[in-house]
């Protein structure tokens, strides 16, 4: 509906979306050893299209659709295949969705351009796509801003489709339709035009998926934002994944965004997939500023080679954002480049297997604190590359040291 207000959906029933699509993409193809990811090959999906999470034929969907709406409730049913959107809402103002379970072939909860949001007590398991993300897209026509959302006590995964509402929990799924592995994750962007600000996340699981990430790249700037007490287990992709790119998907005169004012907090992964390890990846002339991680524990797969550790990482300013973008990363921990201002305090970090790259690599980083930091490795704990105001005390195997800029430098 369009333009509804005062409206709510209460009850214990459930929404199934078996009629919802005309065809179905059917089983995805495994990526074969070796082959690039969907995401590197100039976003070319396996249908042809140019995005890799595009409409497929009959999945232009919804359970769910609202639109310039307000005074909305969803509260306590559950939604089995929602087709394209369990639920889109689209400019949508004091929202509440509770107590919802949501096991859909496509995203989950696609909040875009809305305000004062909030999501709480949720499953949501989405294999092929995003389990809750928040875009502020120019579907409106005009741009405007995903701001004053609350999610909490909530859980994303990417179970084999139907086995999080049977309790199955099956995982033999092993790619999504970018030929990336099963999403499912919390996630802002990529539709970014109108940005997101004053968002809070807290006391989420996230079960065999892809990590956080934070993507913007059409213009509107990501700020204030404040993420804490998350668990992570079995995660496919980076546990972090902070992007500011140039896509500039909108009206010509889009300015380049920005990322600042960002808290993560208190986050405890194991078992996550180390072929790209976390980034924080601004541009050149927009860095990503002010962002600080506390207290974070991170158990990683490890198995990076020396090869890895010497890999030139590509700009892809303009690619659609996802940690494979870049290709294997020369880091087994962060890689940071184009940022200042950012902070690591008591991260702790493992790995399952030796890896031989460097735990933090930093190109183009003016700025950077570390402390506390117990980095479990037998390699070089940071790798510098035109690197301004770095500190790093209270550590494990490392001086306490200050450089106030260096060209290039390992330690």
């Amino acid at each position: 509906g369009i333009g509804i207000e005062n409206f709510a959906i209460i009850g214990n029933g459930r929404i199934d979306g078996k009629g919802l699509s005309r065809r179905s993409p059917g089983p995805q193809k495994p990526r074969t050893e070796g082959e690039t990811p969907n995401s590197m090959k100039n976003n070319v999906s396996p249908l042809g299209e140019t995005s890799p999470l595009k409409e497929m034929d009959g999945l232009g969907t919804k359970a769910i659709a609202l639109k310039l709406s307000k005074n909305i409730t969803l509260k306590d049913f559950s939604i089995f295949q929602g087709g394209h959107f369990a639920l889109l809402a689209t400019g949508v103002d004091n929202l509440v969705i509770d107590g919802l379970k949501v096991d859909t072939n496509r995203d989950g909860f696609d909040i875009d351009s809305c305000r004062n949001v909030r999501i709480s007590n949720t499953y949501v398991n989405t294999p092929n796509d995003d389990a809750i993300v928040l875009k502020s897209s120019f579907a409106l026509g005009f741009a405007r801003a995903t701001e004053n959302v609350t999610i909490t006590n909530s859980q994303v995964s990417a179970f084999d489709l139907g086995t999080m509402l049977d309790g199955t929990y099956q995982t033999t799924q092993e790619f999504a339709p970018d030929k990336d592995r099963p999403t499912g994750r919390l996630k802002f962007g990529t539709e970014s035009n109108g940005g997101f600000k004053n968002i809070t996340i807290s006391n989420i699981n996230f079960v065999h998926c892809r990590g956080l990430a934070l993507e913007t790249v059409d213009g509107g700037n990501i700020e204030d934002i404040s993420i804490t007490n998350i668990t992570m287990r079995d995660i496919l992709t980076a546990p972090f994944f902070i992007r500011l790119g140039k896509r500039q998907r909108g009206p010509a005169d889009s300015p380049i965004a920005k990322i600042k004012r960002v808290n993560i907090s208190n986050v405890t992964v194991s078992d996550a997939h180390s072929e790209f390890a976390s980034i924080i990846a601004g541009l050149q002339e927009s860095l990503i500023e002010d962002v600080n991680f506390s207290n974070i524990y991170i158990e990683y797969k490890g198995g990076g080679t020396k090869e890895d550790a010497m890999r030139e990482v590509p700009e892809n300013e303009k690619s659609y954002p996802e940690p494979s973008m870049f290709g294997v990363l020369p880091a087994s921990t962060f890689y940071i480049r184009h940022a200042k201002n950012i902070a690591f305090d008591n991260i702790r970090v493992s790995f399952q297997k030796e890896d031989f790259r460097p735990a933090f690599v930093l190109d183009n980083v003016h700025g950077i604190d570390f402390d506390r930091l117990k980095i479990q490795t037998n390699q070089k704990l940071f790798s510098l590359k035109n690197v301004s105001d770095f500190s790093v005390a209270n550590s494990k195997n490392v001086a306490d040291t200050k450089i106030d800029k260096t060209d290039k430098k390992e330690f």
